[in-house]
């Protein structure tokens, strides 16, 4: 019996058989061309044939995995079209006679050797997409199909790490968990593994022995182990816990159609969020109350252009009319920080997390963002819509938007376009608009906390840097008093104060959420029920 030890990404047991999973072998060599400018040819069919690549798999992963899975593949669309990158690997090919796969090559281990070196943790990740595009580019020009992974029954999934491409092509239903030697609690693994809702370790101390391929293992996703060959008394106990785990998601299921209601008649409202369309099945199936985050960036990502206002109406009005008159709150788009897309032409920043982001370009462009209003507005007469916008720091901006606003329903007014009375709301997500929630009550209908921003602005720390998890602590004192300080001004003013972060999903903080008066708590789909216990165990 050998024990493994790792980062666990999500809890549960998974028993079953190891599938170590290989990459395809390819024998990388220099050779020297004739024809310079053919072999750059070649390349520029390699670049169009992944780019294409790219798009099918962001599409599939936007349906199976949600927008945050997604949004790599246009990171990496990115890099296939940036000229530093595309420009050594030409003057290699024209300079040196190379062949395009080997030219490909070096280029890519030196742009991820510059990336790799960087101080910003943000940075240092894109070491491994340039990697992963640039092994696209050889494999195509190698004539080297896809890699994958094949299994007639579900297995235990091995590996080193798994890129972004090799996750969203496995097929699901062929997993039982997943275990990497490599990556982080924040990488497309661990994202996978959370939108499967299966076990999976990270940076892992396992070795990865051709004589595992096939053997039981066990995955603890409540203890962070691997036990592969484990002995009949511990196979035993887990197999238990198993069940004891799985009684436990049965009993969840029971308490669909039940109130959000504490022992002494508390109630609150308990909303799913959601990055796309299809996630709206995991919102019924669920059972939660409502929408209360749909994050609309992801109708811009993977394009060439603009979303025509048709476009967002019809999406917007599926959505609004599969959910039967409950509520969806709508957050308008959030693009900038890590959410780049070309056609915007954003400027290049330093610190994008705090530069020209979501609410910041709305109205610095306000025919992008009078669209998207018009849209959502000419939905609203399908179903229960809100809106929120996201970034909010000041009443100034508020007043703007609100003029944007009536400016929107005016026109669609003099069109002869019916809509429905429409909710707005802003995102506290940032200590300022904490410290000012008395004054910004005054303007809006609602307030939902983003908990993942106001976290991380408020400790001055990046929740996406693996070198600050000792440091970064969402409990802390300084977020739970910004959270109260917003639910009582909220209250001060007669309006309602939501949660839509992470710490929404957290059932240590739900009775001090509810002890704090929050009306409203929206997790994914996946955490619904399990908040809708805590609730009615108080």
């Amino acid at each position: 019996m050998i024990k493994c030890s790792g980062k666990s990404v999500l809890k549960g047991i998974a028993i079953g058989r190891i599938y170590l999973y290989k990459k395809q072998e390819y024998v990388l060599k220099q050779e020297t061309v004739e024809n310079p400018e053919a072999e750059a040819e070649r390349l520029e069919k390699a670049r169009v044939t992944a780019g294409s690549q790219l798009e099918e798999l962001y599409q599939k992963a936007l349906v199976e995995a949600g927008e945050e899975q997604a949004m790599i593949f246009d990171v990496h669309k990115m890099m296939l079209e940036d000229e530093d990158y595309l420009d050594s690997i030409r003057g290699m090919i024209r300079d040196e006679k190379m062949n395009a796969e080997y030219a490909v090559s070096l280029t890519g281990d030196n742009f991820a050797g510059v990336f790799a070196s960087m101080d910003d943790e943000y940075m240092k990740a894109r070491s491994a997409d340039v990697l992963d595009i640039s092994k696209r580019l050889i494999r195509i020009l190698a004539g080297v199909g896809e890699e994958g992974m094949v299994s007639e029954e579900p297995v235990i999934l091995l590996a080193d790490d798994l890129s972004p491409s090799e996750t969203v092509q496995m097929d699901k239903s062929k997993i039982l968990a997943i275990v990497t030697k490599h990556g982080s609690t924040n990488s497309h693994t661990a994202i996978l593994a959370r939108s499967m809702n299966i076990p999976a370790l990270v940076q892992t101390d396992v070795a990865l022995l051709e004589e595992y391929n096939g053997a039981k293992a066990v995955v603890d996703g409540f203890g962070g182990t691997i036990i592969i060959n484990p002995e009949e008394d511990v196979l035993e106990r887990m197999i238990q816990k198993k069940m004891e785990y799985e009684k436990e998601r049965t009993a969840l299921q029971e308490l669909k159609g039940k109130d959000n209601v504490t022992s002494d008649g508390r109630r609150i409202n308990l909303y799913a969020n959601i990055g796309n369309v299809s996630d709206v099945d995991k919102v019924l199936e669920s059972d939660a109350g409502g929408i209360g985050l749909f994050r609309s960036e992801f109708i811009y990502l993977g394009r060439e252009d603009y979303p025509t206002e048709e476009e967002q109406f019809l999406i917007y009005k599926e959505v609004l009319s599969r959910m039967e008159g409950k509520k969806v709150i709508i957050r308008t788009l959030d693009i900038g920080a890590d959410k780049q897309v070309d056609y915007f032409k954003l400027p290049r920043e330093e610190n994008p997390a705090m530069g020209f982001r979501a609410i910041r370009i709305c109205l610095e462009r306000p025919e992008v963002f009078k669209t998207q209003l018009r849209a959502i507005y000419r939905a609203s007469a399908f179903g229960t819509a809100a809106i929120m916008f996201p970034m909010i720091i000041s009443v100034g901006e508020i007043r703007k938007i609100k003029k944007i606003v009536e400016e929107v329903k005016s026109e669609l007014t003099k069109e002869g376009i019916s809509f429905n009375r429409v909710e707005l709301g802003i995102m506290v997500e940032t200590p300022a608009a904490a410290v000012i929630s008395d004054e910004l009550a005054k303007e809006v209908e609602f307030f939902s906390i983003g908990t993942n921003d106001l976290t991380q602005y408020t400790l001055a720390i990046d929740r996406q840097n693996q070198n600050l998890d000792d440091f970064y602590d969402s409990h802390h004192e300084a977020v739970l008093r910004l959270i109260r300080m917003t639910v009582e001004n909220g209250h001060k003013a007669g309006i309602w104060v939501g949660i839509c972060g992470e710490l929404g999903s957290d059932t240590t903080l739900t009775k001090k959420f509810v002890d704090m008066g929050v009306d409203e708590l929206s997790v994914s789909p996946t955490y619904v029920l399990s908040v809708r216990k805590a609730v009615r165990d108080l």
